[in-house]
């Protein structure tokens, strides 16, 4: 793992502590181990990029997206990033997890079976 500058953990504390709506829709399905025991951490700074959450025992990295990630590229390569490390990133639209959240943990579940 790359130990990051302090300036990416204040980022990575500012973004938890100023979430989106989906955001927080999202924190409240899966924190405290609310899906089949998982522990998943919130904007968490690893190799350069901040994840939404992660789950390290599953490797497993959920992402809220809105339209600035509609295509992205670099959202392609960070994806392909983590692949090669081992992780599989699930990505949500942000009115995927605030109109379908029961969609949100079966795909979820779907992924870790």
């Amino acid at each position: 793992m790359v130990q990051h500058p302090p300036v990416d953990r204040r980022f990575a504390k500012s973004m938890r502590s100023t979430p989106t709506d989906a955001e927080r829709r999202l924190w409240s399905i899966v924190r405290a181990g609310r899906i089949e025991g998982m522990k998943f951490k919130r904007q968490v700074p690893l190799d350069g990029y901040i994840l939404d959450f992660v789950c390290f025992e599953r490797r497993l990295i959920l992402e809220a997206d809105g339209r600035q990630h509609a295509e992205s590229e670099r959202d392609a390569r960070r994806d392909q990033h983590f692949a090669e490390s081992g992780f599989v990133t699930l990505r949500f639209w942000n009115h995927d997890i605030l109109t379908n959240p029961e969609g949100v943990v079966a795909a979820i579940l779907a992924t870790t079976a």
